[in-house]
This record gives C-alpha cells, sequence and structure tokens, in this order.
C-alpha cells in the first residue's frame, strides 16, 4: 500500500518542521537571531491513466487521468531576515545594524564572517572585538587613556583621551550588505558566511544609501515570535497525528485483506 510509505514521508516532514520551531523556540532571546520557516514539495507523481492520452481510436482524449501522489518533502528551511526589535543596554560598545547591513568579523582561520550581533567588547590591546574576542573589521584599537568612547550613525569611533577636551576620531566601522541574505551560510555563535547562493558582499559605510545605520548602546533582539511559533508547533503535532493515524488505518487494512479466507 502506497499510503504506508506516503504517510512516512508526512511524519518525516512534520519532525523537520518541530525541529526547525523548536530552535527557533531556543533561540527567542538571542542576539539577532533570525527565525526560520521549514518549506516543503510534493513529490513525483505516478501517472496511472495520463490525462490527455487517447481513450481510443477515433482520437477522443482523457480529461484529467489517473495521477497519485508519493508523499512529501522537505525543500529548503528558509531563514526570515526581518530586524528584530532594538532594546537599550546603555552599554558603550553595544551596536545595532538599523536597517539592512552586517558587521564583518575576522575569523581565526583568516575568513571573514558576517554577523548582526553587536555585543563587542575591548581585547587586551583595546582592539574592539567579539565576544570570542575575534576582531571586528576594520581592526579598531581604542587608546588606554581613552576616558569616553562615542559612535555615531556612520560608524565613526571617536575618543576623548585623558586631558583633552576635543575628541579623536579613530577609526570607522564597516558593513557589508548581500543581495540574497537567506543565501548565508550560518555557522553558529551568530555568525554567516558568505556563498554561491547569497552573492559577493557590498561594503560601504553605514548610514548611506543602501545601507543601515549604527546605533550605540542598543541591541538587535531575535525576530522570533513566540504566539506564532506555539500556533505552528501545536499544527505540526495535529499534522504528525494524522499521518501516524494514517499509517495505523491502512495496517488495519492490511490486516483484514491478510485474513481474507
Amino acid at each position: 500500500m502506497r499510503a504506508l510509505s506516503i504517510a512516512a514521508t508526512g511524519m518525516h516532514a512534520q519532525q523537520t518542521n518541530v525541529e526547525v520551531i523548536s530552535n527557533n523556540i531556543a533561540n527567542m532571546n538571542t542576539t539577532a537571531y533570525s527565525r526560520r520557516r521549514a518549506e516543503f514539495n510534493d513529490l513525483l507523481y505516478q501517472n496511472l491513466k495520463r490525462q490527455g492520452s487517447q481513450s481510443s481510436d477515433t482520437g477522443t482524449l482523457v480529461p484529467a487521468g489517473v495521477q497519485l501522489g508519493l508523499g512529501v518533502r522537505t525543500a529548503a528551511v528558509y531563514r526570515i531576515t526581518e530586524q528584530g526589535s532594538l532594546t537599550n543596554t546603555d552599554n558603550t560598545l553595544d551596536l545595532a545594524v538599523e536597517g539592512k547591513g552586517y558587521f564583518q568579523v575576522t575569523l581565526p582561520s583568516g575568513e571573514t564572517a558576517y554577523t548582526r550581533a553587536g555585543s563587542f567588547q575591548l581585547s587586551s590591546t583595546g582592539e574592539i572585538v567579539t565576544n570570542d574576542g575575534y576582531t571586528v573589521q576594520p581592526g579598531i584599537t581604542i587608546p588606554n587613556n581613552s576616558t569616553d568612547i562615542t559612535i555615531n550613525s556612520s560608524g565613526e569611533v571617536w575618543v576623548k583621551l585623558d586631558g583633552q577636551t576635543t575628541q579623536t576620531n579613530v577609526g570607522t566601522l564597516q558593513i557589508s550588505t548581500f543581495i540574497n541574505e537567506a543565501g548565508m551560510e550560518a555557522i553558529g555563535d551568530n555568525l554567516y558566511m558568505e556563498t554561491p547562493a547569497s552573492g559577493a558582499p557590498t561594503t560601504g559605510t553605514p548610514d548611506t544609501t543602501g545601507f543601515g545605520s549604527i546605533l550605540q548602546g542598543y541591541l538587535e533582539t531575535s525576530n522570533v515570535n513566540v504566539v506564532s511559533e506555539i500556533t505552528d508547533l501545536i499544527s505540526a503535532q495535529r499534522a504528525y497525528e494524522m499521518n501516524s493515524k494514517v499509517i495505523q488505518t491502512s495496517d488495519e487494512m492490511l490486516n483484514t485483506v491478510s485474513q481474507m479466507k
């Protein structure tokens, strides 16, 4: 019976759906996390009677035919890049991108990763780094005798040195945009990598055409809507139960056939 294998693909698909939803809920408090959505495609169809085929020697055609589907498969787990809310932290090195753009981070391998999680810190040498100590490009160092740090909407980093009344510009943060943000590869730790699907990054100055602005003292929250996720979770659970009921019913039908004398 095809129903057994078809329902099995449905259960597997809903299991994947629940796993995606559970990851969204688990990351509801992760800085700048983008929620995911599972998408599904129907599988190939078996043509028992092809539509449009001739049904007689007079040229009459079959109007609809007979096609039986073989189930469902996971097509993609799509990342929704809608911006999350901005929360005020009053921390000097907490930065949020309002609009499009990713901070650039240099990994230990020398590769460039991208992130919207702007909870930065200072290294032992005064360099602006991530929580894991990775350098935030272009590698801006804060002098030891700095008494105040100001980062404006254009990413310019201004410091006030001890004994001086005017501020000094020590560098400008750059951000990158991608034509297809959903095509970036997530590698964990709130970091993403460029892929052929994402396209090459376009790097520029914040608060210019095509690039978001920088907000100092703010962090972007995740864009997970808990109410929506719980609703989707219940729906996925019901779909899983219905597919399991199909398998149970199919098994009972086969049992009836096996008992025929």
